[in-house]
């Protein structure tokens, strides 16, 4: 195991790594590949493809911190544009209505870090979605 991957020899599963870490899915916009999920919240690594964006959304049980690694992100939160580039960061509150767009011609990437009581993938309501998936 890397060095940089606390074990659980403390006997605390909070350390422990989930397992779906190191899983992924690729979605119409792009993809997200797992790096951990364990009961104190879930790290994704987010790629976006040039052009594209995710459902306008909202979670009723996580908030999300989105830092972006690469690219630039047009972040909507509750309505509003905002840029967020390389090095910068945005916090998405929960219950709070959100979308990210890639408005380039290269890869968007950014980690999302989800905190609350449960990280499902149902736990998200499409308001508006490019690829005919909301609620």
């Amino acid at each position: 195991m890397p060095a940089s991957v606390p074990d659980d020899d403390t006997g605390d599963s909070a350390l422990a790594l989930g397992a779906a870490a190191g899983t992924g899915e690729h979605r119409p916009w792009g993809s997200f590949v797992v790096l951990d999920d364990g009961p104190l919240g879930k790290v994704k690594r987010i790629t976006v493809e040039p052009g594209q964006r995710l459902s306008y959304q909202r979670h009723h049980r996580r908030a999300e911190h989105w830092f972006v690694v690469a690219g630039t992100a047009v972040v909507t939160l509750d309505g509003v544009d905002r840029e967020v580039g390389v090095g910068q960061a945005i916090d998405i509150p929960l219950g709070a209505a959100h979308r990210v767009r890639n408005p380039g011609d290269e890869l968007l990437v950014f980690v999302e870090v989800q905190q609350g009581d449960y990280f499902g993938e149902d736990d998200i309501v499409r308001l508006d979605d490019d690829y005919g998936r909301a609620d």
